[in-house]
């Protein structure tokens, strides 16, 4: 076809590039008020980077060759290059390392043709600074950094990328069995989840352990059903919420103990950004202590990405709300 683009990608005109690129310059000064410089990495990395980051990452870039035979990934996301770039390049830099971002990420799959592939990121690392600190500083800074950008909705999910795999673990399950409950919870898949879980043999206790810890969501109270084996992450998660209410930014936080990322370099708090004026979610990160550790300088650090072409979709259905909300308020007056 004439004209046609690559299935998960799209052109974008001037009207909504002014609107996006309004967007990425307030995202770009609140992440440099904040201490935060910019860093550009290539799209392409060899696949034996990435893969020492997390092998999930390596699987879901694009593959091609160089001259030499090497191959290359265009990368599927910014946290790997950049544990890199602090290991090799910035090894001589006293923490915490404050870094920041606007670049494409790219992601192959078999999905239906109409899920992205091609992704414009804003983000921020936080390296050298442990929990509960450093998950209380990117959260507060993504959340009014959003703010900046004009959005007036949106909210943060956190839950502990530890905190199930930590239950597998007490309980015993078998790692293949492990990997399958994991890819359930992170597909949001809970019917999956439960047949699952129905399957494995352990006692009715642990399997109303597992069914049902997916399922607190909320407010900081949920963390006081949190006990026994997943008690400790509970009081990380407890911790972080006393450090974003010093902050002002509390009220934000949804508490989400199902929470789960996709990629498995995360080893602490993960974060999911949604704004209820759209059906999907405009961000996410968490913490990876394990990361750069694997490029040769083990450093705690911790993450955030936002897709900008979702936050500007979040901006342009937050205002369409607030005029038809003026229009009801109008004709009632």
């Amino acid at each position: 076809m004439i004209g046609a683009t690559p299935p998960g990608t799209r052109d974008v005109l001037p009207d909504e590039m002014r609107e996006i690129r309004a967007i990425s310059d307030r995202l770009r000064a609140a992440f440099e008020r904040a201490g935060y410089g910019e860093i550009w990495t290539p799209a392409l990395e060899y696949e034996d980077v990435l893969s020492r980051g997390d092998e999930r990452a390596a699987g879901a870039g694009y593959r091609l060759f160089d001259e030499r035979g090497r191959v290359l990934v265009l990368r599927s996301d910014m946290t790997i290059p950049i544990a890199r770039v602090v290991a090799s390049r910035l090894n001589d830099v006293e923490p915490p390392i404050r870094l920041s971002y606007l670049a494409h990420a790219y992601r192959a799959g078999e999905d239906a043709p109409a899920q992205s592939r091609e992704f414009l990121q804003a983000g921020v690392e936080l390296v050298g600074t442990p929990a509960p600190d450093g998950d209380a500083e990117v959260i507060a800074l993504v959340i009014g950094a959003l703010s900046d950008a004009g959005l007036g909705r949106h909210r943060i999910g956190v839950g502990d990328g530890s905190l199930y795999r930590g239950v597998l673990e007490s309980l015993e399950v078998p790692e293949a069995e492990r990997h399958a409950l994991m890819e359930a919870l992170s597909r949001r898949d809970l019917v999956a989840l439960e047949r699952r879980v129905a399957g494995l043999g352990v006692s009715r206790a642990a399997r109303e352990l597992l069914t049902s810890l997916p399922a607190l969501r909320g407010g900081p109270e949920v963390l006081d059903r949190a006990d026994g084996p997943v008690a400790r992450a509970a009081e990380n998660l407890r911790a972080c919420h006393e450090l974003l209410a010093e902050r002002g930014m509390a009220e934000r936080v949804i508490f989400d103990l199902g929470l789960v990322r996709e990629l498995g370099y995360y080893t602490g708090a993960v974060f999911e950004l949604y704004d209820p004026a759209v059906g999907f979610a405009i961000g996410g990160g968490g913490r990876y202590d394990e990361l750069v550790g694997r490029f040769g300088r083990p450093m705690p650090a911790c993450g955030v990405a936002l897709d900008l072409e979702r936050v500007h979709m979040a901006a342009t259905a937050e205002e369409r709300l607030d005029r038809e909300a003026g229009r009801v308020r109008e004709g009632v007056s």
